[in-house]
């Protein structure tokens, strides 16, 4: 019950966040000097907070169906500074979900949907007026316990278990604010799995017993952002990380693709994709099979949220 608990906590605290930006906003009192400082200013803010949501429930429903309550919240933020040469990107994703069975049988049965910690900047100097000379950092992890679904009396993984970090020097070639290409040779990757039973397995690839392990190689990032239409917005991201020390030709794979829908300025549907290769990460298939396996996740909902941006 403990472990439902703590993720149902981590929904109400993605959404207490939404929550308290949104009557933020409604409180501010901006003249029209503030507002011509900010849209003049260096920095370019911009956020978004969803909550989506369904609800079934069934009464002598031929076809079959499990009475139910799900929620999905998240929070996509950036911070971008650009001033002469210098140049700072900041992007944060939150996101957790979970669906909840109300069963006569069992009163409470929680699976999670989404989980997400994703924060990633990059800082660089110009060498001309599309390229630059940049750092680029990464941090991913998670924010519960994970579990596969119906066995779910082990952890297969938790906060920190995996644990990612990226560091890279390269070059960015920068477009415009909508699309950008870093590559760097020069790319350390240490994966942390701070869970004394999943480091003695060797979980996400660190020899057994041991919390972390480190690779070197290049990597490359692209972003691309795009409004397809009016009210249909397009996001996308690309991470490719290959490691000199250790089977270069496995290349480890990050994919994110997400299209928003908005109705107005509260009401959106999302939908996203994910997709991830990773070589050192054993999976175990339907039939026992262990080995390396392409994830995929897809998340569609429909829900409220809200925009803001300088």
């Amino acid at each position: 019950m403990y472990r439902k608990n703590k993720s149902f906590l981590a929904i109400l605290f993605l959404f207490n966040i939404f929550y308290m930006y949104a009557q933020h906003l409604d409180s501010l009192d901006v003249d029209s000097t503030k507002l011509d400082t900010l849209k003049s200013s260096n920095w370019k803010l911009k956020s978004l907070h969803s909550l989506n949501g369904t609800q079934s429930s069934f009464v002598n429903w031929n076809a079959g169906g499990r009475n139910n309550i799900s929620l999905n919240a998240s929070i996509r933020a950036s911070a971008n500074f650009n001033k002469e040469m210098w140049s700072w990107s900041n992007d944060l994703s939150l996101a957790f979900g979970g669906i909840k069975y109300l069963d006569e049988s069992e009163v409470f049965m929680y699976q999670k949907t989404d989980d997400k910690i994703d924060l990633s900047s990059m800082a660089g100097i110009r060498i001309s007026k599309k390229f630059l000379i940049s750092l680029n950092a990464g941090f991913k992890t998670q924010f519960a316990d994970g579990f596969n679904y119906p066995n779910d009396s082990i952890a297969i993984s938790k906060f920190m278990a995996p644990g990612y970090m990226n560091l890279a020097l390269g070059t960015d070639y920068v477009k415009d604010a909508n699309f950008s290409v870093f590559g760097s040779p020069f790319a350390a990757k240490t994966t942390f799995v701070m869970d004394d039973s999943l480091s003695q397995i060797g979980s996400f690839g660190v020899e057994k017993g041991e919390r972390v392990r480190h690779e070197f190689g290049a990597f490359i990032k692209l972003k691309w952002n795009a409004a397809l239409m009016k009210n249909i917005e397009m996001k996308s991201k690309l991470e490719l990380f290959s490691n000199y020390l250790n089977n270069p030709q496995n290349i480890d794979v990050n994919a994110e693709l997400v299209f928003v829908f908005r109705v107005n300025s509260l009401f959106s549907a999302t939908a996203q994709w994910n997709l991830i290769y990773d070589d050192d990460i054993q999976i175990r298939d339907i039939n026992g099979n262990v080995g390396p396996r392409t994830q995929f996740k897809s998340v569609i909902g429909i829900g409220i949220s809200y925009k803001l941006e300088n």
